[in-house]
């Protein structure tokens, strides 16, 4: 695996390939990260991840500071999943002045669910993965990225942004991986104390509860359904921002019952805050 700090570097590795397979990350990888590595792999003619702690997606109380930096291992999970090419820019590589520019989604889309409780959030996430297709896709005829549906939010607002600017680049969805009792495999569950990595697995429960009960009883019942669900998680000492049943097209309330659904939600247990999803 050849490694690239800067721009130049990773174009000039890339240089004798048309169809780049990328996923992006910040580090600290866990399987779900892996599993996209190998989903992308067979897809192009190189397999390149980037690793970069993105601070225009952190607001100032968030944890950018302390957000785990685990380079070593991830070096040697990336190489070991037959990642070719990994891209480390630092700070000073991808930002070399402020980025005062900035992709900016449609706020129907963006300033809901997670961009309601993180404001901006999306602008920083929508700015940095665009920076990072142009540092990996310049040139190329075609190109695709993986990104998983356990951020959910994000795919959408990826994929649209793709289509928007007519980018030759395939978005790929990789299923949510997770670990043996439900929980949505994430980086933040490392912040979780042994205690609460137990309880943690409730969230996912939770959601599959909710879909389950507004298949049952039928959308008229949703916001109730979906008021019960939110006391039930904080009676279990969790504090929730969101547990909710959405149009997967859209992320809008749904009001049809042939619509296919997706239930979301995010809550904060103990200090870690954790999202999940799933579609019904």
């Amino acid at each position: 695996m050849k490694i690239a700090h800067t721009i130049a570097d990773l174009r000039t590795q890339l240089a004798p390939y048309r169809r780049p397979a990328f996923v992006a990350t910040m580090g600290n990888l866990h399987d779900g990260h892996i599993a996209l590595v190998n989903q992308a792999r067979p897809r192009g003619d190189v397999t390149v991840a980037s690793i970069f702690v993105n601070r225009l997606q952190f607001a100032p109380h968030e944890d950018f500071d302390s957000y785990p930096r685990t380079w070593e291992a991830d070096c040697a999970k990336l190489q070991a999943a037959g990642c070719d090419v990994l891209f480390a820019p630092r700070e000073a590589d991808l930002y070399p002045e402020p980025q005062t520019y900035k992709v900016h989604p449609p706020a129907e889309l963006a300033d809901i669910l997670e961009g309601h409780f993180r404001p901006g959030f999306f602008t920083g996430v929508s700015t940095v993965v665009m920076k990072l297709f142009s540092c990996v896709f310049a040139g190329k005829p075609e190109g695709l990225a993986m990104f998983g549906k356990k951020d959910y939010q994000q795919l959408m607002i990826v994929r649209r942004m793709v289509r928007q600017f007519a980018l030759p680049i395939e978005i790929v969805p990789g299923e949510t991986l997770r670990a043996a009792d439900g929980l949505a495999l994430s980086s933040r569950n490392g912040y979780l104390s042994a205690q609460e990595r137990s309880e943690a697995v409730h969230l996912s429960m939770a959601l599959k509860a909710l879909g389950q009960a507004v298949q049952a009883q039928g959308l008229p019942q949703r916001e109730a359904l979906e008021a019960a669900a939110m006391q039930a998680l904080a009676a279990r000492g969790w504090k929730p921002d969101y547990l909710t049943v959405r149009r997967r097209a859209d992320l809008l309330p749904p009001e049809n019952a042939d619509t296919s659904l997706v239930v979301l939600g995010a809550a904060r247990l103990g200090p870690t805050r954790l999202i999940d999803n799933l579609e019904i």
